[in-house]
């Protein structure tokens, strides 16, 4: 579904992300970790298009897409969720899903999509008329992912879900993503939390200053001794 090939990215000439590659299959669920600074982030960013790519190729459904501007990124299937969720916080919860479905023309179809995303957290369908900046961090993560789904992704984007939440939370917010993968959405999930991601993963990268250092399936990177030694403390 997508490919990713030796992709480099910088910022005002500081080298961001120098060789990066990797794969999604259809129906995985594949993360991408590795401590802050070493380009989760601007991996992601560059897939959804708000990052130019100085070199590499970026394919998704068998086209090439890294000329393609952000905007038009969304109605062929890819959907990022930012860090830091970033929703319209004067705005109420359901408004924030609506506009999610942007691209989307048919009305009547987008009322059901709201009404799914209400199936996957009841909470967001109890505070529906509830201002999104006064509803706890958890809470609007839970938002931001829904309002990811409203545009009907064959892919989706999350940058660091886990960031800023409570731990309760962080535990449901994983298992959702892992719900809405069984029901056929793929996704690249970026986590600073290695434990977490390739505890549901596929398939796992481990970034490092800018390059991919390490690949596997989640369960085999998870039980790695050298990750456990560098990434997990033990």
């Amino acid at each position: 579904m997508l490919e990713v090939r030796n992709l480099k990215v910088s910022y005002d000439g500081v080298l961001a992300i120098s060789d990066v590659s990797l794969k999604v299959g259809k129906g995985k669920l594949v993360a991408l970790v590795g401590g802050n600074g070493n380009g989760k982030s601007t991996t992601l960013r560059a897939i959804a298009g708000l990052n130019a790519c100085e070199a590499g190729q970026i394919h998704f459904q068998g086209a090439a897409i890294d000329k393609v501007p952000a905007h038009r990124r969304v109605p062929m299937g890819l959907s990022l969720v930012p860090e830091g969720r970033r929703l319209f916080a004067r705005l109420t919860v359901e408004r924030n899903l609506e506009l999610g479905a942007y691209t989307r023309d048919d009305r009547a179809e987008v009322a059901a999509s709201v009404e799914h995303i209400y199936s996957l957290f009841p909470i967001l369908k109890e505070r529906r008329r509830q201002l999104a900046g006064t509803m706890s961090g958890g809470e609007q993560q839970m938002l931001a992912i829904g309002r990811g789904m409203m545009s009907k992704p064959t892919l989706l984007l999350l940058d660091e879900p886990s960031w800023g939440i409570a731990p309760k939370f962080v535990t449901k917010v994983l298992d959702t993503i892992k719900m809405v993968n069984q029901q056929g959405v793929s996704v690249l999930l970026v986590e600073q939390s290695l434990h977490k991601a390739l505890a549901i993963a596929d398939y796992g990268y481990v970034i490092q200053t800018g390059r991919i250092v390490m690949e596997g399936a989640g369960q085999e990177l998870l039980h790695n001794e050298d990750i456990k030694k560098a990434y997990l403390g033990l």
